[in-house]
């Protein structure tokens, strides 16, 4: 995954959290066998990041360009999609039907300055969350992105 460097931070940091084999092979483990086990597992959360971000690149268009972007000072977005049309789009990602945005993320936008910013969440409502950002469930967000 390639990153994005913001114009007014000179030091972003970047490593790569996102698994290629997807959430499933995790899930797979001894003792991981029912919803209720998985959701309540330690690593629920970055599996669920994982299994967004690996169905918004399989919807994405060809050569959309896939990176998350972090600041020295925290400021973060999970998923920063480029367009082959080179649109940026930022993605936050969260489990749970009530998203909560950190300001780290607003921060980070303000940076990036992307054309369209969302909050996927694993519910199915789709909302305008705060300005210029929308709350969306991950289906309504891989339609929204193979129609790019």
């Amino acid at each position: 995954m390639q990153r994005h460097i913001c114009k007014d931070d000179r030091s972003p940091t970047a490593a790569n959290r996102h698994c290629t084999t997807g959430p499933v092979s995790g899930h797979a483990l001894p003792g991981l066998d029912s919803l209720e086990i998985v959701l309540g597992h330690p690593v629920a959360g970055d599996s669920w990041e994982g299994f967004v971000v690996e169905n918004i690149m399989r919807a994405a268009p060809e050569r959309t360009r896939a990176s998350f972007y972090r600041t020295a000072a925290g400021a973060e977005i999970d998923l920063v999609l480029e367009l082959p049309s080179r649109r940026l789009w930022a993605i936050e990602i969260k489990r749970g039907l009530s998203p909560k945005l950190e300001r780290g993320f607003h921060h980070a936008r303000e940076g990036l300055n992307p054309e369209h910013s969302f909050v996927v969440h694993s519910g199915n409502e789709r909302y305008r969350k705060t300005e210029g950002v929308e709350a969306i469930g991950l289906s309504d967000l891989c339609r929204e992105v193979s129609l790019t």
